[in-house]
């Protein structure tokens, strides 16, 4: 599935529903998302993390997102390259041609995102953007790609958000701020201290959110039942273990990621709640 040419083979998705706010999110529920790709199958945000997840058949592929010094946006999430590659110092001090040349895990290149929203038209990715170059180039890279549809944008900071919001033609599926979080985690009723519904529905409107995106210390059986009441889906991340996936999905939880998607896809199919991809 390695792309020859991957912006002539993107598209758009075009369908709509109009019980979701967006078409990312029209999948049957829950979803299962494939965190880095499926790091704990393969070199995380890798072409081997990637394929392996889309022949298992997962619809959703969670990665990273970080600009070269060049302005090319790379599948890679840490600030430097130290980690996961033999080389050091940040991945922006670097041009993609040389970024290009390292190995992740000493045996696979970091691909681009441009890349991999063309390789597989049929797949969503949800794309947490690292830096404030990668949310100025990404809005860019989904009009050349047309997967307006197919992507949710997050990050850990609002301002990025706010910025690749900004920048963008179309709707496109936005998961909430960390500061949206903390609201909507300290909601309560009139009169009681913390931020109104009334008000916290106004500020998740004006921002766009669709869903929010919470680790599993947050996502209590209130804290996804507020945010659901507020029109956000609730994604947890990152679930590796069978009874934590098991335990947020009875909480009701609308989709997990994890690293392990071998045991996340056998827990769906033995619950009844597995949805493959079309034509897998």
């Amino acid at each position: 599935m390695r792309p020859t040419s991957a912006v002539n083979r993107a598209s758009t998705r075009g369908r709509h529903n109009a019980a979701v706010p967006v078409p990312f999110l029209d999948h049957p529920r829950p979803v299962a998302f494939a965190h880095r790709g499926g790091a704990a199958h393969a070199p995380e945000n890798t072409w081997a993390a990637f394929e392996h997840a889309v022949e298992l058949g997962y619809a959703y592929l969670e990665t990273d997102a970080r600009a070269t010094s060049d302005g090319k946006l790379v599948a890679f999430h840490d600030r430097t390259l130290d980690r996961v590659t033999d080389a050091s110092g940040p991945v922006n001090a670097r041009p993609y041609r040389e970024v290009a040349a390292m190995r992740v895990a000493g045996t696979e290149p970091i691909p681009l995102i441009e890349d991999l929203l063309g390789a597989w038209p049929d797949v969503r990715f949800n794309i947490d953007v690292k830096d404030v170059p990668g949310s100025a180039l990404l809005p860019g890279v989904l009009r050349r790609t047309g997967a307006w549809d197919r992507v949710c944008v997050t990050s850990f900071s609002g301002s990025r958000l706010r910025a690749v919001r900004a920048l963008l033609d179309r709707p496109v599926c936005m998961a909430t701020s960390p500061a949206a979080l903390a609201a909507v985690q300290c909601a309560v009723g009139p009169g009681a201290g913390g931020q109104r519904p009334g008000l916290l529905a106004d500020t998740v409107a004006r921002s766009g959110a669709c869903c929010a995106q919470a680790p599993g210390r947050l996502a209590t059986r209130s804290f996804i039942r507020r945010a659901q009441a507020l029109g956000l889906s609730v994604h947890v991340w990152t679930i590796n273990d069978r009874a934590g996936m098991a335990r947020f999905l009875d909480l009701g939880a609308d989709g997990i990621m994890t690293d392990d998607i071998t045991t996340l896809r056998d827990v769906l199919i033995e619950r009844g709640q597995w949805h493959p991809r079309a034509g897998s």
